[in-house]
């Protein structure tokens, strides 16, 4: 749904289906390969509790994952340097849970890891498909990608809140286990409040008019009304349905309207 609505704002012109392909094996291979990788340890939630127990299945998942994100690679090749990028930063991701030097330690330096996150969804999901059209370079595609990032990195900063205790126990370094809670809480307004200028100006550039404006604002909207209540409720049903639903809100939105 991201991917179509880059498509959709910017008129992108490429084997969009094919793309599709590569990116929902890519992140199959990507997220099973770090929950892989994940240590057991004690959880309160079920939905890691359920990793835990399923090792093999996410094993299973990661290899369909990277034998289809390998076919799809090849099908795009002429373009290798901008998906070696994705590759690069999505290893560098889950790199620091390998248990042998160097990547282990990783983990002591990755101070921006939530960033990194954050930049490795925009880039796969905005900046990429960009690159592959190399039609529409130039000021609103910059704005639309600041927009993802910081709509992706104000939801992390949740995720990474909720996760923090875990993260200074495995000695894994982030914005979020550095700063105080007002440092965090700060951090947060500032993201919400670059994201909402980058969508204005991207949106007084293409004059899309205020149904689409409001379409990609409200995710942002969502996403500041239930900071607090998610920096106290950690329920998986708020992660991982309502605050990872919140990336692909506007897309979704979009699709009640018509087209421009």
């Amino acid at each position: 749904m991201m991917v179509h609505q880059t498509n959709q704002l910017l008129h992108l012109q490429y084997d969009i289906p094919a793309y599709l392909l590569f990116v929902f094996f890519a992140t199959l291979c990507s997220y099973n390969f770090h929950w892989y990788l994940t240590p057991d340890m004690p959880s309160e939630t079920l939905r890691i509790g359920w990793t835990q127990r399923n090792k093999s299945l996410h094993l299973a998942l990661f290899i369909i994952g990277f034998i289809g994100a390998g076919w799809f690679f090849i099908h795009f090749i002429r373009h290798w340097f901008w998906l070696m990028g994705s590759v690069v930063l999505t290893f560098l991701y889950s790199a620091p849970k390998l248990q042998f030097p160097p990547f282990h330690h990783l983990k002591k330096v990755a101070i921006g890891k939530t960033i990194f996150l954050a930049f490795v969804w925009m880039y796969v999901t905005t900046f990429l498909p960009i690159a592959i059209d190399d039609q529409h370079w130039g000021l609103p595609a910059a704005l639309l990608c600041i927009h993802r990032f910081f709509l992706i990195y104000a939801i992390c900063i949740i995720f990474d809140y909720r996760d923090r205790l875990y993260d200074r126990q495995q000695g894994i370094r982030s914005m979020i286990t550095h700063f105080s809670e007002a440092g965090v809480n700060a951090i947060f307004l500032v993201s919400l409040l670059i994201f909402a200028l980058s969508t204005a100006w991207f949106c007084y550039l293409l004059k899309t008019g205020w149904l689409y404006f409001a379409a990609l604002l409200i995710p942002g909207i969502l996403t500041a009304l239930l900071y607090p209540y998610a920096k106290k409720n950690f329920s998986d049903y708020l992660f991982y349905f309502v605050l990872d639903g919140l990336m692909m809100l506007s897309a979704l939105l979009m699709l009640l309207l018509p087209p421009r």
